[in-house]
């Protein structure tokens, strides 16, 4: 159970698995959470690559390497719980075979690491194939161009999800003022 006494996911999925913010972040993130003994669920890595499973986990590899350090027992308990659908995010059997990787799991959480432009495809897809009954969504980077794009997503949104399963994330723009926080701390 979370904090607020929902059931907690059971499986994260994330789109964009090849690209820079997974490489740089979340595969470093990843580990250190296999690390503390709180990696127990499938990690299902979305892209387009052309990529099996092994490349997928060798590029999984590479990134801990160069952005955490590479813990071998760690990561291999990572590398155990990866999983890899290679595929285009507009054709509905990329959806259905996240939907056999996710066998089982009942509460998945996706995590949209992509440009915005494909965030209504992607969420409008995750809809069809029934994973977001259950689920939850997180959504990095700018929300929308405009007040009419946001509002059109969120209209997409709450057409796949409840408010409570969305979460929006701008990592930039709340960037200065987390870093000041530490100026004000000392300065008062």
């Amino acid at each position: 159970m979370t904090k607020n006494g929902r059931p907690r996911s059971d499986a994260l999925v994330f789109f964009g698995a090849t690209g820079d913010l997974a490489y740089k972040k979340i595969f470093p993130a990843l580990q250190a959470m296999a690390g503390r003994g709180r990696l127990d669920f499938p990690v299902v890595g979305v892209a387009r690559s052309g990529w099996s499973r092994e490349q997928f986990v060798a590029h999984a590899r590479a990134s801990v390497t160069e952005y955490g350090g590479l813990v071998e027992a760690s990561f291999a308990h990572l590398a155990s719980h990866l999983r890899y659908v290679d595929g285009d995010y507009n054709d509905p059997a990329t959806f259905a075979a996240l939907r056999r990787e996710l066998a089982g799991a009942e509460r998945p959480i996706s995590y949209l690491a992509i440009p915005p432009s494909l965030f209504p495809v992607v969420v409008g897809n995750l809809r069809d194939a029934g994973c977001t009954e259950n689920g939850r969504v997180i959504l990095e980077k700018p929300f929308g161009r405009d007040l009419a794009s946001a509002r059109d997503l969120n209209r997409i949104l709450h057409e796949a999800l409840p408010e409570e399963s969305i979460f929006r994330i701008d990592h930039y723009l709340g960037k200065e003022a987390v870093q000041n926080i530490l100026y004000f701390r000392f300065a008062n």
